[in-house]
C-alpha cells in the first residue's frame, strides 16, 4: 500500500466500525477491511432494533461503557443529522422465585435493580398491579418489574453506516468486500502484516474486531472460548385493534425472563413499521460455525417461537409472522467481553464475544479501542475483559 497505515481494523460491524470512527476522529491514518460490504446481515449488527439500558445486570463494570455510549450516540446524531437513538422506556419482568440465568447471570432483575441505585440511575421497582395497569399489553402472573425511563433501542445498520461515513470523511481507507486471510506479527512487535486475498497491508497496530470469525485470528488456546450461536428475531403481526398499544409512545423495550426452563426467556422491541412487533429469544445449546450456519427460518421455527413466547403473554399480538431474521451470537463461558491486547504481540488488539449484550456499549468501546492503539491504554476500566481469564493453567 502507498500511504503508512496507523491502525488497521479487520471487521467493521458494530464494534469495527466504532473503532474506525474513533481512530479517524484523532487523525490516525486508518485501513478498514471487511470480507462484506457492512452494514450487513452476515454476522450479528442488523435486524432493525438494538436494546439499550442503563443499570445493566450482566455487571456493574459495563455502565460505564453504556453510558459513554450514550453520549457518543448524541454526538453522532448531531454531527451526522440522523436519529440513532429512541427512547421508549425499558421494562424487565421476572417472577420472585424465578431459576433462570439471563446472559449467565441469575436473579438478573434484582441485580439491575442494585446497579441502578449504585449509579443514581432513574428506575422504578413494580409490582404486578402496577405492570397490569401501566402495561396491559402484558399477560403476567406473578412477575415484578423494573422499568427504566431512559431505555430504548438503537437502530444497528444506521449506526454501522454513520460511523464508516464519518470514518471516511475524516480520512480512514475502507477496503469493502476484501476477506482477511492472515494477520501476522513481526519479530520485533513494531508492526503487523494483514495479507488479503487482494493485497498486503503493514500497520503500525491491528484490532481485530471480526465477530464469529475471530476464531481465525487468536492463539489456538483460545480459539474454544469464543462460541458462536445462530439466533432468531421474528416479526409478529399485531391485531389492528391494538396496534397503537404497540407503538414506540405506549411500549417499551423489554426483556422478560422465564420463572424456569431451558431458555432464559425473550425480549422485544415496538413497532418500527406500525403492523408488527419484533421479538427474539436466545438459544445455547447448538453452536455453529458463520461458513456453515443455516440462514433459512423454518415454519416449525416460527410456530414454536409464538407458542413458547407470544400465545398467552403478548395481548394483542397474532401468530402471524410478517419476517424472520437471523443473526449470529459470539460468546465466551462468563458470557462477558473480550477487550485485550495481545501480550506476546502489544500490537494486537482483540475485541469480541459481544454475547448478546454488546451493541449498547459498542460506540464506547470503539473509543476504548482507539485510546489502547494510540495510547496503550483507556480511561475506562476494563480489566475484567481480559482474554487471560480463560487461559488453561
Amino acid at each position: 500500500m502507498s500511504k503508512e497505515i496507523d491502525t488497521a481494523v479487520v471487521g467493521l460491524g458494530a464494534m469495527g466500525s466504532a473503532a474506525l470512527y474513533q481512530l479517524a476522529k484523532r487523525g490516525e491514518k486508518v485501513l478498514g477491511i471487511d470480507q462484506f460490504s457492512p452494514p450487513h446481515n452476515r454476522g450479528s449488527s442488523h435486524g432493525e432494533s438494538r436494546m439499550t439500558r442503563q443499570a445493566l445486570g450482566e455487571g456493574e463494570e459495563l455502565v460505564p461503557l453504556v453510558l459513554r455510549s450514550r453520549e457518543i450516540w448524541d454526538e453522532i446524531e448531531r454531527v451526522a443529522g440522523v436519529r440513532l437513538l429512541f427512547k421508549t422506556g425499558g421494562l424487565i419482568l421476572q417472577s420472585h422465585d424465578s431459576q433462570v440465568a439471563a446472559h449467565g447471570r441469575s436473579n438478573f432483575l434484582r441485580r439491575t435493580v442494585d446497579v441502578a441505585k449504585k449509579y443514581g440511575i432513574k428506575h422504578e421497582v413494580l409490582d404486578s398491579r402496577e405492570i397490569r395497569s401501566r402495561f396491559p399489553q402484558f399477560n403476567i402472573i406473578n412477575e415484578m418489574g423494573y422499568f427504566e425511563e431512559g431505555a430504548g433501542y438503537l437502530l444497528p445498520e444506521p449506526c454501522v453506516e454513520m460511523q464508516l461515513e464519518l470514518a471516511e470523511r475524516f480520512g480512514a481507507d475502507i477496503h469493502r468486500n476484501e476477506t482477511v486471510l492472515e494477520i501476522v506479527p513481526s519479530d520485533s512487535n513494531d508492526k503487523v502484516t494483514i495479507k488479503t486475498e487482494k493485497g498486503v497491508y503493514e500497520s503500525g497496530k491491528v484490532i481485530i474486531a471480526a465477530g464469529p470469525w475471530t476464531s481465525k485470528f487468536v492463539k489456538p488456546e483460545y480459539s474454544g472460548v469464543f462460541k458462536v450461536y445462530r439466533q432468531v428475531s421474528f416479526w409478529f403481526n399485531i391485531d389492528k385493534t391494538h396496534v397503537a398499544d404497540y407503538s414506540p409512545n405506549n411500549f417499551p423495550v423489554f426483556v422478560w425472563i422465564f420463572e424456569k426452563g431451558g431458555e432464559f426467556g425473550f425480549y422485544g422491541f415496538p413497532s418500527n413499521d406500525g403492523k408488527t412487533i419484533g421479538l427474539a429469544g436466545e438459544q445455547y445449546s447448538q453452536a455453529t460455525i458463520p461458513e456453515e450456519v443455516n440462514r433459512t427460518v423454518k415454519d416449525d421455527e416460527i410456530k414454536n417461537a409464538y407458542a413458547s413466547y407470544v400465545n398467552n403473554r403478548m395481548n394483542g399480538v397474532t401468530g402471524v409472522c410478517e419476517k424472520a431474521q437471523t443473526c449470529l451470537y459470539t460468546t465466551t463461558p462468563d458470557s462477558n467481553f473480550v477487550i485485550d491486547v495481545n501480550p506476546e504481540h502489544p500490537q494486537i488488539i482483540v475485541v469480541s464475544a459481544c454475547s448478546g449484550h454488546g451493541f449498547k456499549h459498542s460506540a464506547a468501546i470503539g473509543e476504548v479501542l482507539a485510546e489502547l492503539a494510540i495510547q496503550g491504554k483507556s480511561k475506562i476500566d476494563i480489566s475484567k475483559f481480559s482474554i487471560a481469564r480463560f487461559r488453561k493453567s
